[in-house]
């Protein structure tokens, strides 16, 4: 299955979640798209809610469904909490780190960036959005990329980077100190729900 290339603000608004991390895509109608969006009182059934849950997550981290299936079935073979591991795996994507440093203002942009090969891990470029980022790596530009005016915009308004990551803006550089705890992943998302609609 091809990765959704579609508008981002109808699936945002459909889950009532902002998958952009600005909140811009609910401010103006905070209901689902549609003729009757903000009529609906649908009561959604516990399979709905698993479902929906699952792709709150598969969508804020821009995953396609093999992808996030496979990364489900490695949390579960590591010691832990299968949830807690579930979003640990995700957080630790190179796309997702590149976007929590700030140097891009959304995961899409994240993507991007990486896939076009400004990205350096360790000093070795990088190009693959899905590289699983260990602890002690660190994450930078390349040195003809860093001038891109996205990632100046990005930098001029981001002014926080998770506990977990250290960021040095003078050389534009990141560090991946250690693997997050819970309390620093998204906390809309409730992970229990995701591990019941796979274990079905």
């Amino acid at each position: 299955m091809a990765r959704y290339t579609g508008p981002s603000w109808k699936i945002s608004r459909r889950l009532g979640i902002s998958l952009s991390g600005t909140g811009k895509e609910l401010e103006k109608r905070p209901y689902a798209p549609g003729q009757h969006g903000p009529n609906q009182r649908k009561k959604l059934s516990e399979y709905g809610l698993q479902l929906q849950e699952k792709q709150k997550l598969r969508h804020m981290y821009g995953v396609n469904e093999r992808q996030f299936r496979t990364l489900f079935d490695r949390a579960g073979k590591m010691a832990g909490v299968h949830g807690e591991n579930f979003m640990i795996l995700l957080e630790s994507r190179l796309d997702n780190v590149v976007y929590r440093l700030g140097l891009a203002r959304t995961r899409r942009a994240a993507r991007q960036l990486v896939n076009h090969g400004h990205i350096l891990v360790d000093g070795s470029r990088v190009d693959i959005p899905s590289y699983r980022v260990a602890p002690g790596q660190t994450i930078s530009l390349r040195e003809k990329s860093r001038n891109l005016d996205v990632v100046k915009e990005s930098l001029s308004v981001n002014n926080f980077v998770p506990d977990y990551l250290t960021f040095d803006a003078d050389k534009l550089e990141g560090t991946f100190t250690r693997v997050p705890e819970r309390s620093e992943l998204p906390a809309e998302i409730n992970e229990t729900l995701i591990v019941e609609f796979y274990s079905r």
